[in-house]
């Protein structure tokens, strides 16, 4: 195999429309624009306009709200650390946010991770984390472990 021989595969590219080659293409004059009006020309931006009368979208009641400043948490369940602890990816002694970053249970850390109780976790794991839920903070003391939530760490 050499470069001038390299060719994609049948069908994986095809060849794009040209529109207004003459009469013969079947896409020639109007280009399957039509005849005349706004939607034959360039520059249209009419996509929900409705010839004056209130669009859709004005319509419909607003509602709801999003917190500009709301933080976005790396959630984790037990069941996945009590797994990766198994394969051996985890220490159990020292389980924090960066330890789950290179065992790659997790990819980035956002505002904090989060341990939500999905799952069973039997292994005395120490845990350090910004947020957990309550079950999973019983779950892993019913384990033997300890699971230590840095609230204030997480405020600034």
């Amino acid at each position: 195999m050499k470069l001038h021989e390299l060719r994609d595969n049948p069908g994986a590219t095809k060849k794009r429309t040209r529109v207004g080659r003459g009469p013969g293409s079947g896409k020639g004059k109007m280009g399957g624009r039509g005849i005349k009006g706004q939607k034959s020309r360039s520059g249209v931006s009419i996509n929900g306009y409705e010839g004056g009368q209130m669009p859709l979208y004005q319509r419909l009641p607003k509602r709801g709200f999003n917190k500009p400043n709301r933080k976005s948490f790396a959630v984790v369940n037990l069941g996945l650390i009590q797994k990766f602890i198994d394969a051996g990816k985890l220490d159990a002694a020292n389980v924090t946010e960066d330890t789950l970053i290179e065992s790659g249970l997790i990819r980035r850390k956002l505002d904090g991770v989060r341990v939500l109780a999905k799952g069973e976790i039997t292994a005395k794991a120490t845990i350090s984390v910004t947020g957990a839920s309550k079950a999973a903070v019983e779950a892993v003391e019913k384990a033997g472990g300890a699971l230590t939530v840095a609230t204030v760490a997480a405020a600034e």
